[in-house]
């Protein structure tokens, strides 16, 4: 079984990794000694891999990072790689939605989506980049008190009308970004 080290110090995160990358490999969890990687690029992309070549480098064992952004159509893909700090640097998320929300609040198309990149680093200096997309729309208020981040505002199509945050995390993992993301990364792994 191949072990990986998760390079996210989310906790939200990291319990979703492990209970959607399941028996195919051993996350182990981000060393303490590292700390915080400035995610400086200007791409989802990008920042998942500043950190998985951090955490590899540091660790000398295989890294997994992922940085996710929330793509709104009528903001012309806003606020996308800032999703975490667009309310400003030391905003929290009830920030961040609140002023997503407002932004919104004339606007009657609310398309958007959810796209997680995930950055597989070999200490060697493979890597693999794969994403998961997930289509919905922004709600005009929040519902819902599961989930973490803009779950409470999002719709997902493939969903019933609730938002992630009225899901739960098992409804949630069956069609969200992340879970798509991971299975095409179980897919490559499987294959190697």
């Amino acid at each position: 079984m191949l072990e990986i080290v998760c390079a996210t110090a989310n906790a939200h995160k990291v319990t979703e990794l492990e209970t959607l990358l399941g028996a195919v490999v051993r996350l182990v969890p981000r060393p303490s000694t590292l700390g915080e990687v400035d995610e400086t690029a200007d791409t989802l992309e990008g920042n998942a891999l500043l950190k998985a070549r951090a955490v590899s480098a540091h660790t000398a064992l295989v890294a997994l990072a992922d940085d996710t952004g929330l793509e709104v159509d009528a903001l012309a893909g806003r606020p996308g790689v800032h999703s975490a700090r667009f309310a400003g640097n030391d905003a929290d998320d009830a920030q961040n939605r609140a002023k997503l929300l407002t932004d919104l609040v004339e606007v009657t198309t609310r398309s958007a989506r959810f796209r997680t990149v995930l950055a597989l680093v070999y200490p060697d200096g493979r890597e693999l980049l794969v994403e998961g997309l997930c289509d919905g729309s922004i709600a005009h208020e929040e519902r819902g008190v599961m989930g973490f981040g803009y779950d409470s505002i999002f719709i997902p199509d493939d969903g019933d009308g609730r938002t992630f945050a009225e899901m739960g995390p098992e409804a949630k993992n069956v069609i969200s970004h992340r879970s798509r993301a991971i299975n095409s990364l179980r897919s490559v792994l499987s294959t190697r």
